[in-house]
């Protein structure tokens, strides 16, 4: 995302306004952990009692913008949507959705109170128009105003969980800021958290579902500290006997990908889209290959790249890299994990992230 740029002029007027209002700040700086928000469908579909296997599915979403082109790709100039574009987007999405029919859903980029999509609230309509019941939010960028391209009022880019059953606690835990930005910059910037949350299961008493949108473009380690904190949080539940699904846009590549200097994060010029150093990232997932099972096997990945590709700056011209993840600590049914690149075609794409979805086995 682009530099945030605020005028010395725009940031008194900020701060004075807040003074006077006195209401809440101007940026959510957020607790280390804080309660999530919860949501539920308007009609509620009950969910089965029993079951072997469960579908699960994650997305990063592109908070609903499709294949507009943004300002922050450089390929346009895009900041604000429609009502109707936004209502387009999300349909599709809808489809998709009922067409997987996943039993939880991962979701990443998610708004529910912005500007830049007409403040239509993408968790409460994903909710409303599939057959999902649940939901949990947690945000990652909370601001009142924002001046910069015009962004205006911000509760969005946020992490969320859909499920067909109800929630027994969700919470969001801080993850560190990026100190690679000047302190006006990093004030406004997105401020990452990791979304986990302990569903209620009939039959399971200690089920936890995790997701996470690591940084990306730092150049100061702080993406790594993200997968870190997020291999960790996994590890407490494993150790305590929990069973977990996790994943999201990890914003890394796995060990063993080939092609690395075909990689462009961006066509943008500006230093801080410089891409990131893929050669050097290719170990930081290990410890997850290696403790967990991925819904994408490591040998079946290496064998070809390119299948799994789950990102591109402009998808329509076909992925790239993989950069979104599932994980977990029971089991996949074999060969049910599957990357649907088909989400772009020559009409549209849906997001700039092709959704990944596996059949959990349930022990």
């Amino acid at each position: 995302m682009r530099k945030v740029l605020v005028t010395i002029g725009m940031f008194r007027w900020l701060v004075a306004s807040t003074l006077l209002l006195a209401c809440e700040p101007i940026v959510n700086t957020f607790n280390e952990v804080e309660e999530a928000v919860y949501y539920q469908a308007a009609e509620i579909i009950t969910p089965p009692e029993t079951a072997d296997t469960l579908m699960v599915m994650n997305w990063n979403i592109k908070f609903g913008g499709g294949d507009l082109n943004f300002w922050f790709d450089c390929y346009g100039d895009r900041v604000l949507m429609t009502e109707e574009e936004v209502l387009t987007n999300l349909d599709s999405l809808v489809e998709k959705i009922r067409q997987v029919d996943p039993d939880i859903i991962l979701l990443q980029e998610v708004d529910v109170e912005a500007k830049r999509v007409a403040y239509v609230d993408q968790m409460q309509y994903l909710l409303d128009h599939t057959d999902l019941n649940y939901g949990v939010y947690i945000s990652e960028w909370d601001t009142q105003f924002i001046a910069s391209d015009g962004i205006g009022r911000m509760d969005g880019e946020g992490n969320g969980i859909l499920s067909r059953w109800p929630f027994i606690e969700a919470k969001r835990i801080a993850l560190p800021l990026r100190t690679d930005q000047d302190a006006l910059t990093q004030y406004f910037y997105i401020r990452r958290g990791l979304l986990t949350a302990m569903v209620e299961l009939p039959g399971y008493d200690n089920f936890h579902v995790l997701t996470i949108h690591a940084a990306a473009f730092s150049q100061d380690g702080t993406k790594k500290k993200h997968i870190d904190i997020f291999n960790e949080e996994l590890d407490k539940i494993d150790a305590t006997g929990g069973l977990f699904v996790a994943g999201g846009d990890l914003n890394t590549i796995p060990p063993g990908s080939q092609k690395l200097h075909d990689f462009k994060d961006s066509i943008c010029e500006e230093e801080e889209f410089r891409g990131d150093d893929y050669q050097e990232e290719t170990e930081w997932l290990t410890g997850l290959y290696e403790s967990y099972h991925p819904a994408i096997s490591l040998s079946d990945y290496q064998a070809d790249n390119a299948l799994y590709f789950s990102h591109s700056t402009n998808p329509r011209n076909g992925f790239t890299r993989k950069l979104d993840y599932l994980f977990t600590n029971s089991a996949w049914v074999t060969g049910s994990g599957y990357t649907h690149q088909e989400i772009v075609s020559v009409e549209r794409a849906l997001s700039d992230h092709a959704p990944v979805s596996a059949q959990l086995v349930l022990p």
